[in-house]
């Protein structure tokens, strides 16, 4: 549930920013309208409202909404991520040290106040240890899994957004043609002029839904490079509890 607030919460905030956005172009479009060669001295800002409003909102606004939701989802995941990282060395040094003074319920309550999937996995193992090392290993690995599966969560959606945003690009571009090219037969003649504006405007959507897709693209590698990051803790901190609860079990 908090999960599912916190990517509304993003969308919303974000959805907000392209509503401002979308109206200022409107605005911006009812204006005189200014000739192609003034444009390169005009903001940034302002080219890309006007590019926005000549690639057609039609295949525009979706392929925006695409890299919006994405980025709500992305954000989310970065921070429960960011959450998920703990200094695992000190965990597993207040985990034994709590083992040699207090025995399992200390090192457990050790975990229950510490965040973060190696702790959850800490607790798991050391509340089965009545039922033995085995028991314990199999309730580590089961619960590891479990835990990666959580981290996972929400990334089959960008990599969706990913492959989405160009194809409605590419699609508002056949669109497009097919429209300069109706234009062209009513005309019964090639005018350059017309044939360069459909173009133009065709290929537009396809340059937006790219950029998504790259933004996406990079949010995506480095929420997955992260996760890598913290399964490899959790194996090697799994490793380190067998070998812990071993040593305390010779006792």
């Amino acid at each position: 549930m908090k999960k599912l607030f916190l990517i509304l919460s993003v969308a919303l905030f974000a959805l907000g920013t392209v509503n401002a956005f979308a109206q200022e172009a409107a605005a911006a479009a009812e204006e005189t309208v200014v000739a192609e060669t003034q444009i390169a001295g005009e903001s940034m800002h302002h080219v890309m409202m006007q590019k926005f409003l000549e690639g057609g909102w039609e295949w525009m606004l979706p392929v925006l909404l695409c890299l919006v939701i994405g980025l709500a989802i992305a954000i989310e995941r970065i921070l429960y991520l960011t959450l998920s990282t703990i200094n695992t060395k000190k965990l597993i040094a207040s985990v034994e040290e709590a083992l040699k003074n207090g025995g399992i319920e200390a090192a457990k309550e050790v975990c229950r106040n510490t965040r973060g999937p190696i702790a959850s996995i800490y607790w798991q193992g050391l509340d089965r240890y009545e039922q033995g090392l085995d028991s314990v290993e199999k309730a580590v690995v089961s619960y590891g899994s479990v835990q990666t599966g959580q981290m996972e969560s929400g990334l089959s959606w960008i990599g969706l957004f990913i492959a989405l945003s160009p194809m409605l690009g590419f699609m508002g571009t056949v669109v497009g043609m097919i429209a300069a090219f109706d234009a062209i037969q009513a005309a019964g003649d090639i005018s350059p002029t017309l044939v360069a504006g459909g173009i133009k405007v065709a290929l537009l959507t396809t340059l937006m839904g790219l950029i998504a897709a790259v933004i996406l693209q990079l949010f995506y590698n480095y929420i997955v490079s992260k996760i890598d990051s913290l399964v490899n803790d959790m194996e090697d901190a799994s490793i380190t509890l067998m070998d812990i609860l071993t040593a305390y079990n010779k006792k």
